[in-house]
């Protein structure tokens, strides 16, 4: 990996309790060079994930991770990522019964005036109502393209690859493998948990303010509501902090999500899961929503993976991977956290050991995946202005590595404003 340096095939390595710990400070010593790999996965957590999901112990122990961080049973399994579910804007359409503010239209159902909301938990029961609606709808489609797929695009090299086609005598998209599982990615969960703990804290909890003045300040993208801007950004408890208060929102919106989609069937005689991931679809979610109630700005990007949004975590990255560990990565195909440092920061033999040892502290709490950008802001910024200058740098995105320069300018910005975070925290 270190000599090469190849953006495709992706590259990770899979971590177990009993991988030594010599292998875990090698692979942190070329992660920490800066370009993006190689990506660390859990074996361990991928293991369960793929026993919880019905693999058998054999199928699941010769499965692993591909593409993003999505995990699969090798050579048994078609695991088919069906599209990306952007969660903050289906809150942002229950704020407003069922109304897209941003496209004018009304696309969700009608589920009560929030100004008219007594709790928090009528707030969330309108926006389970919303997530319902949306999921219907996005499975309905999902089942359209799943008969397409069967009918007329079968696959035979791929169907003799892969165990059972041949036996069963089906395609491989018509679910002749021996497991059919179809995902639907989540993306912005960070932001959503922002966003409720924003309504919460303030609105029902303390009363800062009232539900019709943040949808004003929401209408007006914050400008002229400073003082409501500066309680929900700096104010309010953030998932990323292990902060408890934040973060039982984040495992209330998982687990919403999460029974919404998990066992409904799809067409293939399988059934459909979550995975947790973005790939960029997070920059575009963002540039399709407005303002947001945790503070975020009109069109700018989510949340990626379950990473913390921007900014928001800022009690170092034990804190991070305490919260993101919270959720139960064992009821998913995959998912997703970035972590960002500067060089200084995991310099040396003592920064490899804190590189390694927090590896080894997310996947001991069932975390699934975590990757690295190391690089200062400085230098992006830089790169950003002149790059021709940088036409080597290569960056982690999501679920894989790219030059930088070959990034549009609004992946760029939110790569730039990851937090850099620090074991001094």
């Amino acid at each position: 990996m270190d000599e090469l340096k190849q953006l495709q095939p992706s590259s990770n390595v899979q971590i177990s309790k009993k991988t030594p710990h010599a292998f875990v400070k090698k692979a942190c010593e070329i992660s920490r060079k800066g370009w993006g790999q190689p990506a660390f996965y859990n074996t361990d957590a991928i293991i369960q994930e793929l026993l919880n999901a019905g693999k058998s112990i054999v199928d699941a122990r010769q499965g692993g991770a591909s593409g993003c961080v999505e995990t699969g049973a090798f050579g048994k399994e078609a695991y088919i990522l069906t599209g990306y579910f952007n969660l903050p804007k289906v809150l942002e359409i229950t704020l407003n019964n069922g109304f897209d503010p941003v496209s004018g239209l009304r696309l969700g159902i009608q589920t009560g005036d929030p100004n008219e909301f007594k709790t928090f938990d009528e707030l969330f029961d309108a926006y389970r109502r919303q997530l319902h609606h949306f999921i219907d709808i996005k499975v309905q489609g999902n089942h359209m393209i799943e008969k397409l797929y069967a009918t007329r695009m079968p696959v035979p090299f791929l169907s003799v690859c892969v165990d059972d086609c041949i036996q069963t005598g089906l395609d491989y998209n018509a679910g002749g493998a021996r497991y059919n599982t179809s995902y639907i990615q989540g993306v912005g969960i960070g932001t959503l948990t922002d966003s409720l703990a924003a309504i919460q804290y303030n609105i029902f909890d303390h009363q800062r303010f009232t539900m019709a003045e943040l949808l004003a300040a929401l209408q007006d993208n914050f400008v002229g509501h400073d003082r409501l801007h500066h309680w929900v950004c700096e104010k309010t408890p953030k998932y990323g902090n292990d902060d408890d208060y934040a973060d039982e929102l984040m495992i209330r919106a998982f687990r919403a999500y999460h029974d919404e989609v998990t066992g409904r069937p799809n067409r293939k005689g399988g059934f459909y899961r979550i995975d947790m991931l973005p790939t960029t679809c997070h920059v575009y979610f963002g540039a399709v929503m407005g303002a947001s109630p945790n503070g975020r700005l009109a069109q700018k990007p989510l949340s990626e993976g379950i990473s913390p949004d921007k900014g928001a975590d800022r009690r170092g990255p034990t804190a991070v991977i305490k919260s993101a560990s919270k959720m139960d990565h064992l009821q998913t195909g995959g998912t997703l956290l970035n972590q960002k440092f500067t060089p200084a920061v995991v310099a040396g033999d003592r920064g490899l050991e804190n590189m390694a040892s927090l590896i080894r502290s997310y996947f001991s709490l069932d975390g699934h995946h975590i990757q690295f950008n190391v690089i200062d802001r400085q230098t992006l910024i830089d790169a950003q202005n002149h790059p021709d200058e940088y036409k080597d740098l290569i960056v982690r995105v999501a679920g894989y590595s790219d030059h930088f320069h070959n990034l549009s300018k609004e992946l760029q910005d939110e790569i730039i404003e990851r937090t850099e975070q620090s074991f001094g925290c």
